[in-house]
């Protein structure tokens, strides 16, 4: 069965995502999209005013496509929410395969790039970092409840460190133009993790 045809706002959105981990934000041209899609300006400008208009709806659209893809992934369905936790962190480094462009986060490129000049797409690079922060802590204050419940360390402090770790891996993999460094930070993140649940030790009294 043929995939289905994309239309040409969908063509224009992936160019977008394309372009921006190949090329970078300032660098990208709206002749540059029209190229990459082979539509005209016309059609461009009839999907969108702008090209901060393009990236905002390119980030919108990643975003929104990571946030269904790590909430329906299999991990999901595990009981243990520290085995939740952990296959999480097992099929982000499954995902660390194929080229660089293509495995970088355009939310992650965005923000490096235009925190300061462009603060509406900074906004919505946020939103959907912080939407993938919760989901983890979500699973993070699950597997605490069940496993740590004295631990004094804050759940939502390490939602976001493992966030933190996963963006910083990204930006050595564009530094060092190799996957490995990810995938070993990712290895350690998920060594960390599970030491970070283990039961803490009674002491005992000394009589």
């Amino acid at each position: 069965m043929d995939a289905p045809t994309l239309s040409s706002r969908d063509r224009l959105l992936q160019a977008a995502m394309t372009l921006v981990r190949t090329k970078g934000y300032t660098a990208t041209t709206v002749d540059d999209l029209c190229a990459a899609t082979g539509l005209t300006k016309g059609a461009f400008f009839y999907h969108f005013k702008t090209k901060e208009d393009i990236f905002v709806a390119a980030a919108q659209r990643f975003g929104e496509d990571a946030d269904a893809l790590f909430r329906r992934a299999g991990y999901m369905d595990k009981a243990d929410p520290l085995q939740r936790l952990l296959g999480y962190v097992d099929f982000r480094i499954e995902l660390l395969q194929g080229e660089i462009a293509e495995i970088t986060c355009v939310l992650g490129t965005l923000v490096q790039e235009v925190h300061i000049t462009h603060p509406t797409i900074r906004e919505v690079c946020d939103r959907h970092i912080t939407a993938n922060a919760d989901l983890v802590t979500e699973m993070v204050v699950a597997a605490k409840r069940q496993h740590v419940p004295r631990a004094r360390w804050s759940a939502e402090a390490l939602g976001l460190y493992v966030q933190a770790v996963i963006q910083g891996s990204l930006l050595l993999v564009k530094a060092r133009q190799s996957i490995e460094p990810a995938v070993e930070c990712l290895r350690v993140l998920r060594r960390h993790l599970e030491l970070q649940f283990l039961p803490t030790p009674v002491k005992e009294t000394v009589k």
